[in-house]
């Protein structure tokens, strides 16, 4: 099992700088939950990533990759926010924005359907993230 996962780790203590609440969902490698930032008192998501579930080299790169991808998205309304990354013996913890407005299957689902207009407007909604991140390789 690796060591050390994270090159570059925002720190090591994670239980000094949260506190850890309610689970918020379920990964294969990991669990999230909502936690408090004891000094300022903001609620956080944090993705906390089980080393012992990291049983091959691919899996720790994958790790490695969302943390570099998390920490280069670009601020925008529409794209989770990248706050810390924490490494200790047992896991990695990817702290984030906490955002509550659910899944966007679950929605479907319990709407049963969209109208013309509101599927319109989450499908802008997806294309101006992709556009944030691509405009650059992309001429539109």
């Amino acid at each position: 099992r690796p060591v050390t996962v994270l090159k570059d780790p925002d720190g090591h203590e994670i239980y000094q700088r949260y506190k850890f609440g309610k689970e918020l969902g379920r990964g294969e490698f990991g669990v999230t939950y909502q936690c408090i930032d004891k000094e300022t008192g903001e609620n956080v998501a944090c993705k906390k990533i089980s080393k012992s579930k990291l049983r091959t080299e691919i899996d720790v790169e994958d790790v490695r990759r969302e943390v570099e991808i998390m920490r280069h998205l670009p601020k925008n309304p529409n794209i989770v926010s990248y706050i810390d990354a924490y490494e200790d013996k047992e896991a990695i913890y990817l702290v984030m924005e906490l955002c509550e407005g659910g899944e966007l299957f679950d929605r479907i689902v319990a709407r049963g359907h969209y109208t013309e207009r509101a599927a319109a407007l989450v499908t802008k909604s997806i294309l101006e993230v992709v556009k944030v991140k691509f405009f650059p390789l992309f001429l539109f």
